[in-house]
C-alpha cells in the first residue's frame, strides 16, 4: 500500500505519492479530434481508447497522472478556454491529479513541471501523448538531458500526416529515435505499473 502525504493548493487536497514513477500524458486535447478542424490525430478513436486503458492501469497501481496541456495563441484551436483546448472528456483528469499548462512544444520549458516531479521525488517519466513529432519529441529530448529515466509508450503517441510523410510513419521514425538513445520502448498491453 502505498502512503501519502498531503499539502493545499486553492481549497483542494492533492496527493503527493511516494513512488518515483508517474505517467506523463502530452496534450491530448480535443482540437485533435474534431474533424471539422482538419486535424484529426492518426487513429483516433483506437487511441483514446488505448490511453484510458493505460490512464486507468497506473491509476489502480497508485502511479501519479499528470497531464500536460498546451496554451495555444489567440484564435489557434488550443487557446485556453476554447472547446479544443479541453483535455479529452475520455480521460479527463481527476480534481487531484496535476495539470502542467505549457506554452511551447517542451513540457519543462517555461512551466513548472520539473519543480512539481522534484516535489513528489518523481525520477522516472512514462511518456505518451500528441504529437509524436512536436510536443511528445521535444519533451522526451529535454527529460533526457534532465537525466529523467524515461519510457515511451510506443504505441501510445500519435501524429498527423504531412505533405512528406504518413502518421504511422513519424511514428514508427519516431520510436526508433527514441529507443535509439533517449528512453526505453514498451507497448501499452506489455507496461506493468506495479513493476515500476
Amino acid at each position: 500500500m502505498t502512503l501519502h502525504t498531503f499539502y493545499t493548493t486553492n481549497d483542494f487536497l492533492h496527493p503527493v505519492t511516494t513512488k518515483d514513477a508517474a505517467l506523463l500524458i502530452i496534450d491530448v486535447q480535443t482540437a485533435f479530434f474534431l474533424k471539422e478542424l482538419g486535424v484529426y490525430a492518426y487513429n483516433g478513436e483506437e487511441y483514446v481508447a488505448r490511453m484510458k486503458r493505460l490512464i486507468d492501469g497506473a491509476r489502480k497501481a497508485d502511479v501519479p497522472v499528470i497531464y500536460v496541456q498546451h496554451d495555444g495563441r489567440k484564435e489557434s484551436p488550443l487557446e485556453p478556454g476554447t472547446k479544443g483546448w479541453h483535455i479529452h472528456p475520455d480521460i479527463a483528469p481527476r480534481p487531484s491529479e496535476l495539470v502542467v499548462n505549457k506554452p511551447t512544444p517542451d513540457a519543462f520549458y517555461r512551466t513548472t513541471l520539473q519543480k512539481e516531479l522534484d516535489q513528489r521525488g518523481i525520477k522516472k517519466l512514462i511518456i505518451a501523448g500528441i504529437q509524436s513529432d512536436w510536443c511528445v519529441d521535444t519533451t522526451v529530448r529535454r527529460a533526457y538531458s534532465l537525466e529523467y529515466d524515461i519510457t515511451v509508450v510506443e504505441d501510445a503517441h500519435t501524429t498527423f500526416d504531412t505533405t512528406v510523410l504518413k502518421a504511422p510513419q513519424i511514428i514508427a521514425h519516431h520510436n526508433t529515435i527514441f529507443g535509439g538513445r533517449f528512453a526505453k520502448l514498451v507497448k501499452t498491453a506489455d507496461l506493468d505499473f506495479e513493476k515500476l
